[in-house]
């Protein structure tokens, strides 16, 4: 039996994943702060899930990975769906630092600690959640896009990095749009995809072993809008 890990699992895109995950024959261990949401979704098919509780911002965050592979029995898959972001039009530094201690930080952390145990095994796969939100700045969330750019060129950093260290990680960045979950905030938004939807997409493109895909598709033009629009034309939104 395939085993699995999904940091971020008690709700939205994390929830949805952990459920396809195990109804595709996985063992999977499912992490977050709120127990009792992780609870409710172990008693779904507790056969299934394994549950550990913990914040990934905190200093015991690797020693708790560690032994959620030692209970699961081993590890083939990673999925890194924690994150956060708030507007910050004030650019209060509280705010600011949450964003990064978690997104940078604990993000940094966790897939380099997943690395290097995938490659001392020769196999796994390593998948993250970034953003259409990193590909430029944005004044309503100046630390949310800067986060969501340095996961899209540190997975990049690591596409490179196996490649050269033998091919034995596969690693894929999801770069969502709009999803309904918490994390969808402020005006303006379209295409607005729900946790359920997106995370089928995701499942397919895991199993694809895409390394870089957007969700829902139709994202992959606003990519593209977004990375070649001159700047004096985006700095006027």
């Amino acid at each position: 039996m395939p085993k699995a890990i999904v940091i971020g699992a008690s709700s939205g895109i994390g929830k949805a994943l952990a459920h396809l995950l195990a109804s595709d024959g996985y063992q999977v261990g499912i992490t977050g702060r709120r127990l009792d949401l992780l609870e409710a979704i172990r008693k779904t098919s507790p056969d299934r899930f394994i549950v550990r509780s913990f914040d990934c911002t905190l200093d015991n965050n690797l020693s708790e990975l560690e032994a959620l592979v030692e209970e699961l029995g081993g590890l083939d898959l990673l999925m890194v769906s924690a994150g956060t972001g708030d507007l910050n039009e004030t650019l209060d530094a509280s705010i600011e630092n949450k964003t990064n201690l978690l997104n940078v930080a604990a993000f940094t952390q966790i897939v380099g600690w997943a690395y290097n145990h995938f490659q001392s095994q020769k196999k796994g796969h390593l998948i993250a959640i970034s953003s259409i939100a990193g590909f430029r700045g944005n004044k309503m969330a100046p630390a949310y896009g800067a986060s969501k750019a340095y996961q899209i060129n540190y997975l990049e950093g690591l596409r490179q990095k196996a490649h050269s260290e033998g091919g034995h990680v596969l690693i894929t960045d999801i770069r969502p749009g709009f999803v309904d979950t918490d994390m969808a905030k402020g005006p303006g938004q379209f295409w607005v995809a729900s946790p359920e939807k997106a995370a089928r997409q995701i499942y397919r493109h895991i199993r694809n072993k895409r390394k870089v895909a957007y969700v829902t598709n139709r994202w992959r033009l606003f990519a593209l809008l977004m990375k070649w629009m001159p700047r004096g034309l985006y700095k006027r939104f």
